[in-house]
C-alpha cells in the first residue's frame, strides 16, 4: 500500500510538473487556444517592463521579428512573428493591468500573457492566444501551428529575464 501511495504522489508530481514550458493546443471546430506556462525566477517588475518594451522586444524574444508601437491601453501594435515573415499583424492593446495581465489582439483573436507573484519570490507567467469566428473553419488550415513558437517565446523570457535578475 505504502508502495502505491508513493507511485500516486510522484505521479502527480511529474503532472504539475510537466504542465510547465510545454505548450498545448485545444482545436475545436470555431476555435483553437494555444497555451503555455513557465516559472521565472525574477521580480514581476523585470518580465513585466520586458513584455511592455515595444523597442527591445525582438531583442530578447527570438520569435518576434520585429514590434512596433507602444504597448499601451487602447494603442495599436504592429508585430512580425517567425511564424510568417511577409505578414504584419496589426493589433490593439486591449487591456493593460501592471505586472499582472495583459491582452493584445484583432478581430480573430487575442494574445493574453498573465503574470502570478508565488509566495517564494517566482513569477508563473502564462501566455494563451484563442484564435475564433464563424469564419474560422475556412481558414484554420493556413494558420501553423503555435507550440513551438510559444515554448520559445516562454524560453526567450525566463532566460532574459533571470539574467538580469542576477545582475540586480
Amino acid at each position: 500500500m505504502k508502495k502505491i501511495l508513493i507511485i500516486l504522489i510522484l505521479m502527480s508530481t511529474y503532472q504539475a510538473t510537466s504542465q510547465y514550458d510545454k505548450a498545448t493546443t485545444v482545436r475545436k471546430t470555431f476555435s483553437r487556444e494555444t497555451t503555455v506556462s513557465t516559472i521565472i525566477d525574477a521580480d514581476v517588475s523585470i518580465i513585466w517592463e520586458m513584455l511592455t518594451d515595444a523597442e527591445n522586444f525582438s531583442n530578447w524574444n527570438s520569435t518576434i521579428t520585429s514590434l512596433e508601437g507602444v504597448i499601451e491601453q487602447g494603442e495599436k501594435i504592429l508585430l512580425k512573428s517567425i511564424l510568417d515573415e511577409r505578414r504584419t499583424f496589426k493589433l490593439k492593446v486591449k487591456e493593460l493591468i501592471p505586472e499582472s495581465r495583459m491582452v493584445w489582439g484583432d478581430g480573430k483573436g487575442n494574445r493574453i500573457h498573465t503574470l502570478i507573484k508565488n509566495p517564494n519570490g517566482t513569477v508563473t507567467f502564462t501566455m494563451s492566444e484563442k484564435i475564433s469566428g464563424i469564419m474560422f473553419p475556412m481558414y484554420s488550415k493556413y494558420i501553423p501551428p503555435f507550440d513551438e513558437v510559444f515554448e520559445q517565446y516562454v524560453a526567450d523570457l525566463k532566460t532574459r529575464a533571470q539574467e538580469i535578475a542576477k545582475q540586480n
